[in-house]
């Protein structure tokens, strides 16, 4: 494999400070995530770590629909104990990406058109109720950060231009980014943690378009570019419209793919 998990013992991380920064220190954490500027957090699990690594592989199609995932293979693999890759597979079917069965164990949910439709419907519903809040309580130059992260996207959708798995998984990660630093803005706990729950979902639907339709970038792009207009602007109507409309666009890609699935 290209990392190995910490020890099973090693629960917690180290910590360094770079630049003012807290750093946390994670076998398999990303360079970019883990300078990631933030508030202060208790390290993440073992199970949690666990959960992160199979909910990629299933999220970028490694881990293919209908597969079981085997516990006692798993944790040989990673040389981790049984009883963290067990709550890690809780975590997972907490976040609807696997599905366990008695006897049968964990497999990899399948995406259906009822799946889709109930995750987009909310979806959308709290990304627009995310815009108003931001827009309520700032305006103008108090956006700055966030239209600077919208430009950090814009150069990496322009500078790659969706040249294999590692540039679509970077594009889904900036597009998080932005997202996040919205919830600095507005506060509620509430909202970013429902948000962040649907994350997983929303990122396996995303590569799927990502990987069907070479188009999808430039619609990510678009798409990038209305929002940040609308937020300058304080167009919470305009902010809310691009928002629908590329979340009403994504749900018509992944259920044209589950569509022809389904003829083929």
């Amino acid at each position: 494999m290209a990392f190995r998990f910490l020890s099973r013992d090693y629960e917690k991380s180290s910590t360094a400070l770079e630049d003012g920064q807290r750093v946390v220190h994670f076998a398999f954490y990303k360079t970019r995530q883990a300078k990631e500027f933030m508030r202060f957090q208790a390290p993440e699990s073992l199970s949690e770590q666990i959960a992160q690594h199979l909910g990629q592989r299933i999220i970028t199609g490694q881990l293919r629909p209908g597969q079981r995932i085997q516990e006692l293979k798993v944790a040989g693999d990673l040389d981790v104990s049984r009883g963290s890759v067990r709550e890690a597979l809780l975590i997972l079917e907490r976040r609807h990406l696997i599905e366990i069965f008695p006897r049968r164990g964990a497999v990899v949910s399948l995406l259906t058109k009822d799946l889709v439709n109930s995750l987009y419907d909310i979806y959308i519903e709290l990304l627009c109720m995310l815009g108003r809040k931001v827009l309520e309580q700032w305006s103008g130059v108090e956006l700055s950060g966030m239209m600077a992260r919208v430009a950090e996207l814009q150069q990496l959708i322009n500078a790659r231009k969706l040249s294999g798995q590692e540039s679509m998984e970077n594009v889904i990660d900036a597009g998080f980014d932005v997202m996040r630093h919205a919830y600095r803005l507005v506060g509620n706990p509430f909202l970013e943690e429902t948000l962040e729950n649907f994350k997983p979902a929303i990122s396996r639907t995303y590569y799927v378009a990502l990987e069907n339709f070479r188009g999808e970038l430039a619609e990510t792009e678009h798409f990038f570019q209305q929002l940040a207009e609308s937020a300058t602007a304080g167009n919470t109507a305009a902010l809310e419209n691009s928002i629908r409309e590329f979340g009403e666009h994504q749900r018509r890609q992944v259920l044209s793919i589950l569509e022809h699935a389904d003829t083929a």
